[in-house]
Order: C-alpha cells, then sequence, then structure tokens
C-alpha cells in the first residue's frame, strides 16, 4: 500500500468521525469545532487528489471565515439545548432512512463495475496545465448558469437563517421612522393661556423689601 492511500484513509476517517461528532455533540460550540476538523481533513483529501485551489479555497474561506462566524453566532445565541432535543427520537426512523439511502448510492457507484474506480481513466497533465486556470474555464462557461443559481440559493438560505432566528424582545425601546415624519406640530407642541401677574413699581418693590 502506497503512502498516499493510508494518508488518504486516514483523513477519510478523521472526516468521518469529526461529521459524526457534529451530530452528537451536546455543545453547540463543540459541534462547530468538530466541522472545523471535517474541514480541515476534506482539505488534506484534497490536496491528495491534486486540487490545491480547492484545498487552498475550503481551508481560507470555511475554516477562516464561515466557521469562525458560526462560531461567533453559535456561541452569542441564548440556546436552550433541553427543547432543542425535545421529539429527537422521532425523527431517528427517518433521519436512518435518509442515511440508509446515501450508503446504498454511495456503494453502488464506487463498487459498481461501470463507476468504480478501476473503471476511471488515468488523470494524465499536460505540460503547464493549471488546475486553478482549468477550474475556472469549466466554472463560468460550462457551468456558469449552475454557479449562478447556487449563489442564489445560498443567499436565500441567508436570509431564512436571519428570518428564522429573529426574535422581538421585550422591554427595548426602538424608534419607528415611518411614525416620526408623519408626527405634526400640533402633536408635539401645545400652547397654553395663562394670565400674567401684575409687575409692581419699582419704588413699591423697594419698599416691600425694607419692609422685611
Amino acid at each position: 500500500m502506497e503512502f498516499k492511500t493510508i494518508l488518504f484513509y486516514i483523513f477519510a476517517a478523521l472526516m468521518l468521525f469529526a461529521a459524526l461528532r457534529v451530530i452528537t455533540a451536546r455543545n453547540p460550540v463543540h459541534a462547530v469545532l468538530w466541522l472545523v476538523l471535517a474541514f480541515f481533513n476534506a482539505s488534506g483529501i484534497w490536496f491528495l487528489l491534486q486540487a490545491e485551489f480547492l484545498a487552498i479555497v475550503l481551508m481560507v474561506v470555511y475554516v477562516g471565515a464561515v466557521m469562525v462566524l458560526f462560531l461567533f453566532v453559535v456561541m452569542m445565541l441564548d440556546i436552550n439545548i433541553e427543547v432543542m432535543r425535545r421529539g429527537f427520537w422521532s425523527y431517528l426512523p427517518f433521519g436512518a432512512a435518509i442515511g440508509g439511502l446515501m450508503v446504498l448510492e454511495m456503494s453502488v457507484v464506487l463498487g459498481g463495475r461501470y463507476f468504480g474506480l478501476d473503471a476511471l481513466p488515468e488523470p494524465a497533465a499536460a505540460a503547464g496545465y493549471s488546475n486553478t486556470k482549468e477550474l475556472g474555464r469549466v466554472l463560468y462557461t460550462d457551468y456558469v448558469y449552475p454557479f449562478e443559481l447556487g449563489s442564489l440559493i445560498l443567499l436565500v438560505g441567508m436570509v431564512a437563517a436571519v428570518l428564522l432566528t429573529y426574535r422581538k424582545r421585550t422591554g427595548n425601546k426602538a424608534v419607528d421612522p415611518a411614525t416620526q415624519i408623519a408626527v405634526k406640530a400640533a402633536d408635539r407642541l401645545r400652547i397654553v393661556k395663562m394670565a400674567s401677574e401684575k409687575d409692581l413699581p419699582a419704588t413699591d418693590a423697594t419698599q416691600a423689601s425694607q419692609g422685611e
């Protein structure tokens, strides 16, 4: 067995274990950290497949930016773990069925006669071949519409996540700009008429002060 194959099995085993811990960890912060480990091992597999650009992007974008944001959001949210775990076992049969279907599909693809690893042609890189250039060419020519559709789906998911986690807090003071603009002067200003007092002459005021 080659050293490259040994590294592949190590990275794959660690990634599967980390992915399993993501969904079984009781603490959400620990789940995010396990997901970071899974991304690191996936990046190692990309390196073994000679996809250096994808491996670097996975570490820089997901591990360095997205997962840090996830960790910050999870630590800021007031999550009640006991409430979230209610009804967990009721979804277990459905989740097990989906997982079994995925395992069946992967076994057919990897162990089939026509889709096995032995049936794949050996990649032959030409002189001056650029992985990044070829990826960009294929992505923005042949798959430009799926790429734009994926960005739209991510945008919808981001807006949906914001709406699902939005909570109205009680007791906070907020100002409605539309209400401020619609206010009239008569609503804020009231003129009151009061009877004015007569001012005493200067001499009478002096005598009154001396008498005191």
